[in-house]
């Protein structure tokens, strides 16, 4: 329990940083003279924290997890530690890049660890608190990034710099703990090379991608410059994918685990949760703000019945699959219930209660719970234990290439339609008493907060809306000029989480076509060591061929129930795997050298 809590706080680090920054970005933008660099602030995070993430996964499992866990938090330490001395945004960039190098590994590795020391079956409850943090760090981030943003100086230093500094003792702290508790065995000495023409075309392949994804919508998506990096981006991932399948069994991101069908699937199931999840963590607070007139904080609390259902998803899950050794259910089912959370917050309106809001929330937070975890795991256990590390971070890669891509999509269509619908509402709104009442009362023509809709309206249908780029303005007008931005802005969300509803019935799909695979009864640390000593007694257990791994997914498990089976009560046990040729019940298939 003592190392569960050091991997948590690193993964709880990773996640707070996420929500805590963007709440508290407009008024560092403000400080250091930068605002309209905010962006370039977030995509120098997303881009090296992005790569990252495979790098971890694929050394961790040739030279150890430990020392990689260690500089991971290192890196996010020191990376905070310089945010919170920033001059300038330009700075603040590059050592947000810095701080996305640690970030990148927090989570990967505190969830392959988990695997390193829990058997799959026992596994699913202990991820269920890593997703608890993950929860409950989504709603602090607000609330903390608010106050600290908020508050002139705290202990002589200006408030907001507090939103990096406050990670740096909870990271030493980290670091004490794992240094102290964690000692896993050393890995055995395996010849290896690094792959690093495969890491410098992933770098290819994704930095333009991700910088079309975050700058699309200010650069235009047929823009020359967007045309060059899709360009850059696909010829890539050619280039990646080409690397790979030279580089073999070294390679970064081994390309015979697309033949293991619950990896391949799992992959494009966790892109498409991704691209779910963070479309509407992306629209939901902004909903919030704008259409309910709340602070970040308020959003940030009222979101809180969508962090009780995915903690609530997310215990149920790993509580029922460590009992019954079932986990397909879990996915599918959360699939459902996020398709249903996405119809029913496509009913957003302006006047919609806080109640039906949290209501809602909960059964969408409900359907993550119940699947993110359970894919994690079932990819986990499909693979060898060698690859455990790679397979888990690239999990997590795919989820986060889904979140990114949805965000950047999902914000376009957005801001996109916005203006339309909030036209179309004042056009609704114009002929009413109401409205024209408005329009007569000298308080509202003399109140200069109102100037931007006014000055819209006296310029008759040519008239501009004023820029969104800020809508503070909002919160300033008479209620009945603002009902029509109200209006057209829940519009708008409602397109968006309509669009993910129907995103998830594509998740539903990938789901339902990854084949449930019997959970192994032993961690990766001890699967590692069977395997040695099945090397020991003169099997070869090596590198898989491509052939092997592409049917890890279908082979049969022996029945533990079955009287006399391995494992089952009262069964003779040789504490050795299955004979060769035989799939061990131990670490799943056998695997041999090609």
């Amino acid at each position: 329990m003592t190392i569960l809590g050091g991997l948590m706080l690193g993964m709880f680090l990773a996640a707070l940083d996420q929500t805590i920054v963007a709440t508290a970005i407009r008024t560092i933008g403000d400080d250091l003279n930068g605002l309209s660099l905010q962006a370039w602030v977030t995509t120098a995070y997303l881009i090296t924290s992005t790569i990252a993430t495979p790098l971890y996964g694929k050394l961790s499992d040739v030279y150890g997890r430990k020392p990689f866990y260690l500089l991971a938090i290192a890196l996010f330490v020191t990376g905070s530690l310089l945010c919170g001395t920033a001059g300038s945004m330009y700075q603040l960039a590059m050592y947000r890049g810095l701080q996305g190098l640690g970030a990148g590994g927090l989570m990967a590795l505190a969830i392959t660890i988990l695997g390193d020391l829990v058997p799959p079956r026992e596994r699913a409850r202990y991820q269920g608190f890593f997703l608890a943090v993950f929860g409950t760090s989504s709603v602090l981030g607000p609330v903390i990034g608010g106050f600290f943003a908020g508050a002139d100086s705290i202990l002589g230093i200006t408030g907001w710099r507090w939103v990096f500094l406050v990670n740096v003792p909870l990271g030493i702290l980290g670091i004490v703990v794992i240094s102290r508790v964690l000692h896993l065995p050393p890995m055995k000495k395996v010849q290896h090379r690094i792959d690093w023409p495969g890491a410098l075309m992933l770098v290819v392949a994704l930095v333009p991608l991700l910088l079309i994804a975050e700058q699309g919508r200010e650069w235009g998506w047929t823009s020359g410059r967007a045309l060059l990096c899709y360009g850059v981006g696909v010829a890539g991932i050619g280039l990646f994918v080409l690397a790979e399948r030279v580089a073999g069994n070294d390679a970064l991101l081994p390309l015979y685990l697309f033949r293991n069908r619950v990896f391949s699937f799992g992959a494009g199931a966790n892109v498409v949760i991704g691209l779910g999840m963070f479309g509407g963590l992306a629209t939901l607070p902004l909903y919030l703000q704008i259409a309910k007139g709340m602070s970040p904080t308020e959003a940030g609390l009222t979101l809180i019945p969508f962090t009780i259902g995915i903690m609530a998803g997310s215990i149920v899950a790993g509580q029922l699959t460590a009992r019954t050794g079932r986990y397909k259910i879990f996915p599918v089912a959360g699939t459902v219930l996020m398709a249903a959370g996405g119809l029913l917050l496509s009913r957003l309106s302006a006047d919609t209660t806080l109640l039906a809001i949290s209501a809602y929330s909960i059964v969408f937070g409900l359907g993550l719970g119940l699947t993110m975890q359970p894919l994690v795991l079932a990819v986990q256990n499909a693979v060898p234990v060698r690859d455990m590390g790679v397979a888990t971070s690239a999990s997590l890669f795919f989820r986060q290439m889904g979140g990114t891509l949805g965000t950047a999509v999902f914000l376009s269509v957005l801001f996109s339609t916005v203006g339309a619908n909030i036209v179309a509402a004042f056009r609704a709104a114009v002929p009413t008493p109401e409205f024209q009442a408005a329009l007569a009362d000298p308080t509202v023509l003399a109140d200069p907060a109102n100037a931007p809709v006014l000055d819209m309206l006296g310029k008759g249908s040519g008239g501009a809306l004023p820029s969104l780029d800020d809508s503070s303005f909002i919160g300033a007008l008479d209620p009945r000029l603002a009902r029509p931005f109200l209006e057209g802005f829940s519009e708008s969300v409602d397109l968006i989480v309509m669009i993910v509803a129907g995103v998830m019935v594509l998740g539903l799909v990938l789901v339902l076509l990854i084949p449930e695979v019997p959970l192994r009864n032993v961690s990766g640390i001890q699967g590692r060591l069977e395997e040695e000593a099945e090397a020991a007694a003169g099997a070869t257990p090596g590198v898989a061929s491509e052939a092997e791994t592409a049917e890890a997914a279908s082979l049969p498990a022996p029945d533990r129930n079955a009287p006399g089976a391995p494992g089952a009560p009262g069964a003779p046990s040789s504490g050795l795997p299955a004979e060769r040729g035989e799939p061990s019940p131990a670490h799943g298939p056998r695997t041999t050298d090609t």
